[in-house]
């Protein structure tokens, strides 16, 4: 190592507050105070670095002095590429200066005539935005923002592209901001205060990741500035001013969990400035010496008010070098050259240091793609990681590929301000015109009325949902998902149970003062979307891994199943208008009672895996009468009456059909356990077992089916019908097209070695049955391949762990109507909960995430639902774009175009579920094309796509 003090560094013997090397590294500019003002001054590199470069007269030492700042300067810092300089002062003003057209030396104002400027260095913006003196600049990689910090206690982030726009003001210390560091992967910027704290911030939405104190409660005095810094691989940030055991240290901080176990201790005095070498090293290679695999590691110097200076090596327990008294007062800033060996440190004595170190020293760094692969082994390939710094000098090869790249950046500025707008959106503003409480009122005005054959009335409840905030309710944690949605695309989308929907379920069909009244099974109706009327699980099983109070409410003692509850109707209206109802849960049978059962007949929670021939599922228990709405648009009531009458010793019931004012009736010879329906068809459900289905001007369909064992639940979609019985078989009938999709299909296949039993079921639109079990798992049923595919799992690691929020994009249209977001539920939102989940390595979260996308994408295609399958492309897309998936990218391409000329042995479709994948494709180049990496995949598939044309 060897040290180096010249002397003719100086602001005229006053204090030198920041010095920062230029990345090529052939100058060097310090700020601090000048005789009246503040001063930046760029310095020659090469007469520090060499002597003989020193002793030459015709090598200039200054380079430029700026004397714009009206006050004293405490922070310099290039921009990675160097073409730009920011200064920050106390003057409140931060200065970007970019070097003019060479027009010879010109003298420094008020100076000798030996003082002149070689290079012009101008004031290009002042950023005006602070209202006390600026302590700390710092570009983020890649230049895209430029952060500054202040004794006014804010960070504020500039968009370094548009200056002076701000992206962001930060908001949170109650003391003096002292110092600003980014992440290198460009994820967090971190800042440090005196009000004992060190906050990190995520770049995603500028919002605090986490704030820390704990180390810094001793603290007591303070220090002028508090420079922290991250380490080149990202994995760990080193705080200033610490306090472990009344002793000053510099404190560790490790990416992972922000935990604070390690600290750099041995300052006498508190520390002011910790800069980490831009180099990842591993251990030097002797000559002739076999080369062994190496832990790499980075390298730290720490600055004390003590006016000492520290090495360390992550490799080493203790530090490499300390060199004691360096100056005569407190070290202010530090420095490393790009190359990783030299060090530059400025006091506030108004001297500078500079050591250099050699190789054997420190170890042999890392190339750059050495140190990519560190960073794509730890966070997984980013666009911000492994193509930003290659992007800025790519030839843009394709015109169109420029067109997309700027709507990138006006689609980040616009998402930028929708962030803002919604942070200051409350959720007790207006929805559609209408705040929450006069949507509440609108839907009472809309209850459904109806008269008995007795002349009493029957109140249909509404179900009136909460609306969606964006992220977990407690109340509705585990519940059925209740989104904003109108009833009529709900309608399209789904069947109701019709034995939830039936007034088996229908609490308000007893009249007033009659028989006992199920709360339960009323609860269930505010578990629904409009008419998707769901059976509940017997067990809440509350997702794991995620903060406590998103289950608090929810949780039950297991094994655990409500009772049935006797209370009048006002108490029932009431519970279904409060927001805490959607807490409750139907715990009973998927199939529940209008009326208490006495506790023998219970089902039990759980029930073991048995043979097929003793396996039983619950039915429902016939109702003297009962009402219920089997669709919304246009809105269709049914109303059953068994034993109307006697004819020949046989009792028969009455089926009555209400719609849009015109109604039919018919009779059937036995009692009605359940009945379901849909716009198109009405489906009823014998005692004798039964199955009759009608058409919706009341005209039989076709003749009676004999199920094989009672019903247990029975849906309708469309022309499509679907009967559960309760020896488990399942059955689905395109009632059009007078054929069975789905034949006795036995439900052994999913229940088998499991302790559990049928928690819900549903049928698509498009006729596929999906089954829900109590352990949270939900299957459908692949009439193709005659399988079951697992659809949902609420306790799978893929669904909390899963980060594709930032591939969403404003203009995607909702699919939380969809089949497959109404089966998984909430778990489609775990994504935004991912990024708490900081204890989850990046590179095993994007895997993860990659695995869940391609989940998604072939569950929509088995529910046929093909608004969610181009829902889910679009995201997997823009997620393979942004993590740069070549090959996952390619091969997805490759499918939609197809071949390019007719072959009688080519098995390629050119639809999927009625999307033509050609569109699709067409629909995904301006996805590619925000990534300059893919510009020759861009151009190839938009080439092919033009010959094609529209074929």
């Amino acid at each position: 190592m060897k040290l180096l003090k010249p002397s003719w560094v100086s602001h005229n013997g006053k204090p030198i507050f920041s010095v920062d090397i230029h990345p090529d590294g052939t100058k060097f500019a310090t700020g601090g105070q000048g005789e009246d003002s503040g001063k930046v001054v760029i310095w020659n590199m090469a007469p520090v670095l060499r002597e003989e470069d020193e002793k030459n007269v015709n090598i200039p030492k200054m380079l430029c002095q700026m004397d714009n700042h009206l006050a004293c300067v405490n922070c310099v810092r290039w921009s990675n590429t160097g073409l730009y300089l920011a200064s920050g002062g106390d003057d409140k003003l931060v200065m970007v200066w970019k070097r003019a057209a060479f027009i010879g030396p010109s003298t420094v104002f008020g100076s000798s005539s030996k003082l002149a400027n070689v290079e012009q260095w101008r004031c290009v913006t002042i950023l005006r935005n602070h209202t006390g003196d600026v302590m700390d600049v710092a570009w983020s990689p890649h230049d895209v923002w430029l952060a500054s910090c202040s004794v006014d206690n804010t960070i504020v982030i500039w968009n370094a592209r548009k200056f002076p726009e701000i992206v962001a003001s930060l908001k949170g210390h109650t003391g003096l901001v002292k110092g600003l560091t980014w992440d290198p992967v460009g994820k967090y910027i971190a800042s440090q205060a005196d009000d004992h704290s060190l906050k990190v911030w995520r770049t995603m939405d500028w919002q605090q990741e986490t704030n820390i104190t704990k180390p810094f409660n001793e603290c007591g005095g303070t220090t002028h500035v508090l420079r922290l810094s991250w380490s080149p691989d990202g994995q760990y940030l080193v705080s200033a001013h610490a306090m472990n055991n009344s002793g000053p240290t510099a404190q560790i901080i490790e990416r992972d969990g922000w935990k604070t176990n390690m600290d750099f201790v041995g300052h006498r005095k508190a520390v002011t400035v910790v800069k980490f070498n831009p180099k990842i090293f591993k251990k030097k290679q002797r000559n002739g010496s076999s080369p062994k695999p190496s832990c790499p590691y980075c390298c730290c110097a720490v600055g004390s008010k003590d006016r000492s200076l520290s090495v360390w090596l992550t490799s080493l327990k203790r530090p490499l070098v300390v060199i004691h008294d360096l100056f005569d007062k407190s070290i202010m800033d530090i420095s490393w050259t790009l190359n990783g060996l030299g060090i530059l440190v400025c006091s506030m004595d108004g001297t500078v240091a500079y050591l250099n170190f050699s190789q054997d020293e420190l170890g042999d760094p890392l190339n750059e793609d050495e140190k990519n692969a560190i960073h794509q082994n730890i966070y997984g390939k980013s666009l911000a990681i492994t193509t930003e710094a290659q992007l800025s000098t790519t030839i843009i090869e394709n015109p169109e590929m420029l067109k997309y790249q700027q709507e990138r950046q006006r689609a980040e500025q616009a998402n930028h301000r929708m962030t803002h707008e919604a942070q200051a959106h409350k959720l007790t503003s207006v929805v559609n015109g209408e705040s929450l409480e006069d949507i509440r009122k609108n839907l009472l005005k809309k209850q459904v009325e109806t008269r008995t054959a007795d002349g009493r009335r029957r109140i249909t409840p509404l179900c009136i949902a909460q609306l969606d905030t964006g992220d977990f309710s407690p109340a509705l944690f585990n519940s059925v998902p209740i989104l904003p949605g109108s009833a009529s695309q709900l309608t399209s989308q789904l069947s109701s149970d019709s034995n939830t929907a039936t007034s088996n379920l229908d609490p308000l069909s007893t009249p007033l003062g009659g028989k006992p009244v199920n709360l339960a099974s009323s609860l269930n109706t505010t578990a629904m979307k409009s008419n998707l009327l769901l059976t509940t699980s017997t067990k809440m099983e509350p997702m794991k891994a995620l903060d406590s109070r998103f289950t608090e409410r929810s949780k039950v003692m297991p094994g655990v199943t409500i009772s049935m509850f006797t209370l009048p109707l006002p108490i029932i209206m009431w519970g279904l208008l409060t927001r805490d109802i959607y807490a409750f849960f139907n715990f009973l049978s998927p199939t529940a009672h209008l009326q208490a059962t006495p506790s023998s007949e219970k089902e039990p929670c759980c029930v073991a895996a048995v043979p097929l021939a003793v396996l039983k599922l619950p039915t429902p228990t016939p109702q003297k009468a009962f009402t219920l709405q089997v669709s919304m648009e246009p809105p269709v009531y049914l109303e059953v009456e068994n034993e109307v009458s006697a004819v020949s010793g046989a009792k028969l019931s009455q089926l009555r059909c209400s719609r849009e004012g015109r109604e039919w009736d018919t009779l059937l010879p036995s009692r009605v356990i359940t009945a379901a329906g849909s716009s198109d068809v009405v489906a009823v459900a014998c005692a004798d077992r039964m199955l009759s289905v009608f058409s919706a001007c009341g005209r039989r369909l076709l003749p009676a089916i004999l199920l094989p064992a009672p019903m247990s639940a029975l849906h309708c979609s469309g022309f499509y019908v679907m009967a559960l019985t309760a020896c488990a078989t399942l059955s689905v009938w395109d009632v059009q097209k007078q054929s069975a999709v789905v034949k006795n299909e036995s439900l052994q296949t999913i229940l088998s070695g499991t302790q559990c039993t049928v928690s819900q079921s549903l049928l698509t639109q498009q006729g596929v049955p999906v089954i829900g079990l109590s352990n949270g798992k939900s299957y459908c049923f692949n009439s193709s391949l005659e399988t079951w595919n697992l659809i949902a799992d609420k306790q799978d690691s893929l669904v909390q762990c899963a980060d594709f929020k930032n591939c969403i994009s404003s203009q995607d249209a909702l699919v939380s109507q969809g089949p497959l977001a109404l089966t998984q539920g909430h778990n489609l939102n775990a994504g935004r909960l991912a990024s708490r989940l900081s204890s989850t390595p990046h590179h095993l979260q994007h895997g993860m995430t990659l695995v869940f996308l391609e989940n998604q994408l072939a569950s929509a295609l088995t529910l046929r639902s093909s608004t969610e399958y181009h829902y889910w492309l679009l995201i997997y897309a823009r997620f393979l774009v942004t993590e740069g998936s070549d090959y996952r990218l390619r091969e997805l391409c490759k499918d939609l175009l197809g071949p390019v000329h007719k072959s009688a042995s080519s098995a390629w479709e050119p639809t999927t579920l009625g999307l033509r994948k050609r569109d699709l494709l067409r629909e995904l180049l301006p996805v590619i094309g925000q990534n300059l990496r893919f510009q020759r995949l861009f151009t190839e598939y938009q080439d092919q796509l033009e010959l094609l044309g529209n074929k």
